[in-house]
């Protein structure tokens, strides 16, 4: 058996690759998909698909619409999913995510360190389970596969 799982979090540094190979090197069968992670293709992708918007509003709103339908059927393919909330960037794409995959029925693991224990304790309270790191997500994934 192989899951996927959606890695749902800020797309600003290397954390979804640390976390491929944390699960390789624990040899988990897990497949990874994710919300685009080049910041700028994911800002530019309605221009590039829909042609150049009269201002950033549309802009903005093109680029989400198509971002939003990639992120559903990413979401809704995968088996589980793990949202990362960080402390260093604005985790409102993380809660949108999470709050999509409760929604679907996803399993969902949230990833959140104790600072964020009170703002995000009704998202916890909805996910399957809340821990404080990576390791920890893969360390319950990999209770499935005992």
């Amino acid at each position: 058996m192989e899951l996927t799982v959606y890695l749902a979090g800020q797309i600003h540094d290397d954390w979804r690759e640390q976390v491929k190979q944390k699960a390789v090197e624990k040899d988990l069968p897990l497949t990874f998909v994710a919300p685009q992670t080049n910041h700028e293709r994911s800002d530019n992708v309605g221009e590039d698909i829909l042609g150049k918007q009269p201002d950033n509003l549309y802009k903005d709103d093109a680029a989400s619409s198509i971002n939003n339908l990639r992120t559903q059927v990413l979401m809704e393919k995968s088996d589980v999913v793990i949202a990362l909330f960080g402390e260093k960037y604005k985790q409102w794409n993380t809660a949108m995510d999470a709050s999509a995959a409760i929604t679907m029925n996803k399993p969902t693991i949230i990833v959140r360190p104790k600072e964020l224990i009170h703002p995000l304790k009704e998202l916890s309270n909805k996910a399957n389970v809340t821990v404080e790191t990576v390791d920890q997500a893969l360390d319950v994934l990999a209770y499935i596969f005992e």
